[in-house]
C-alpha cells in the first residue's frame, strides 16, 4: 500500500523559532528521523506537516530540503517529495567511494601525524580493548571514533567534509545493520586499527593507504553478503 505523507501525531503546540535557529533545527530533526528509520525510504514528505512537526515556518523547512536534496536523502518524484531509496547497486558504489576517502584519510595522517597525535592515537586504540563485542552500538561508536581521530590528524578540512557526506549517505544501512557486527568482523576490525596505527606511527604512506583501503573494501564485501542472504543481492 500506498504510504500517507508524513503527518505530525498530535503535535504540541510550540512557538516558532527564528529562522537561523530554526533552519538549523529543522534539518537536524529531519536528517536524524531519516537515519533512524522513522521516515521510511520511499515515504511521501509534506512541507506544511514538516513545518508543524519542526516548530518552525516553511521558510526553515525548504531550506532543509535543499539540504537534504543535496545530502541524497531525499528526492522529488510524481508524488512530491519522498524519502530517497538507496539501491543495493549505489550502496555497494558509495562503499567503494567511502574505502578511498578513508584510505586517503590514513595516507595524509601518516604524513602529517605529530608525536603528540600518535600518543593520542595509540590511548584510542586502546580503549577499543573496553568494547564489548557483543554490542552492535558500541562497536559502531568505536570505530567511527577511531576513523574519526585519523581523520582529525590528517588536518584537511575537504577529504573531511567529503568524507562526512559519504558516510550521512551510508549511516540509514549502518544503523539498521551495521556490517562490524557481523561474525569475526569485529575482531578483523581491531587487527586493522592496530596495523593502520603502526603505519602512521612508521610514517608509512603507502602502507597506511593499502590497509585501510583493503579493510574498507572488505567492509564493501560483508554488506553484498548481507544483500544477498536479505534476498537483495545484485
Amino acid at each position: 500500500p500506498q504510504r500517507q505523507a508524513m503527518t505530525p501525531a498530535e503535535p504540541k503546540s510550540q512557538k516558532v523559532m527564528p529562522t537561523s535557529q530554526g533552519r538549523i533545527a529543522a534539518y537536524t530533526k529531519i536528517r536524524d528521523a531519516i537515519i533512524s528509520g522513522e521516515f521510511a525510504p520511499g515515504q511521501p514528505l509534506s512541507e506544511s506537516a514538516l513545518a508543524q512537526w519542526c516548530g518552525v515556518s516553511r521558510t526553515p523547512i525548504r531550506e532543509a530540503i535543499g539540504r537534504l536534496e543535496q545530502d541524497t536523502l531525499v528526492t522529488w518524484n510524481e508524488n512530491g517529495l519522498v524519502v530517497r531509496a538507496l539501491e543495493p547497486e549505489e550502496i555497494l558504489d558509495i562503499y567503494e567511494v567511502r574505502a578511498y576517502l578513508e584510505a586517503a584519510s590514513a595516507r595524509t595522517a601518516a604524513d602529517r601525524r605529530t608525536d603528540r597525535d600518535l600518543q593520542m592515537l595509540r590511548a584510542t586504540l586502546a580503549n577499543g580493548d573496553n568494547v564489548d563485542p557483543d554490542s552492535a552500538e558500541e562497536m559502531v561508536k568505536y570505530s567511527r571514533s577511531f576513523m574519526g581521530h585519523v581523520l582529525r590528524i590528517a588536518r584537511n578540512s575537504a577529504l573531511e567534509d567529503a568524507l562526512n557526506r559519504v558516510k550521512l549517505q551510508l549511516a540509514r544501512t549502518v544503523e539498521a545493520r551495521p556490517a562490524v557486527a557481523a561474525p569475526g568482523r569485529w575482531a578483523k576490525s581491531r587487527q586493522f586499527q592496530a596495523a593502520v596505527t603502526d603505519r602512521i606511527a612508521a610514517r608509512d604512506l603507502d602502507g597506511a593507504y593499502g590497509v585501510t583501503l583493503d579493510h574498507f573494501f572488505a567492509a564493501r564485501d560483508v554488506r553484498l553478503a548481507m544483500f544477498n542472504e536479505e534476498g537483495t543481492g545484485l
